[in-house]
């Protein structure tokens, strides 16, 4: 199976870091998403209810990046996989999380990681 949603540059602030300033004055975030699995029938249909709304994942990556504070953006980033698996029906989801300007000496565009998992896993 080909066939992926894409939902690029979704971006928040959020309280995510290892030092407490970064969980108190947070910082910006970054996160793109590949969503597959199959939607021949929209494609036949042209209707919504046959395809993945992308406005119910974005509003899961929001309420995920601006709620809880993790410690590391690892677990931002599987915590926001396995909550789309959950309330959502798909095969794959590979997902990138970016932290803009993170705290390092020097000057840093922004770290991040990626994730991809499938169904199966879980």
């Amino acid at each position: 199976m080909r066939e992926k949603i894409l939902l690029s540059g979704i971006r928040f602030h959020g309280y995510h870091g290892l030092t407490r300033m970064e969980r108190e004055v947070g910082g910006r975030y970054s996160i793109d998403l590949e969503l597959t699995f199959d939607y021949s029938k929209a494609i036949a249909s042209d209707r919504i209810a046959d395809t993945l709304d992308y406005r119910k994942v974005h509003r899961i990556v929001q309420e995920i990046g601006r709620g809880k504070s993790f410690r590391l953006i690892e677990a931002l980033a599987g915590k926001i996989v396995a909550t789309v698996f959950e309330q959502v029906s798909v095969e794959e989801i590979f997902i990138r999380v970016r932290k803009e300007t993170p705290v390092l000496d020097g000057i840093v565009e922004s770290v991040g990681v990626e994730l991809r998992r499938s169904r199966s896993d879980f």
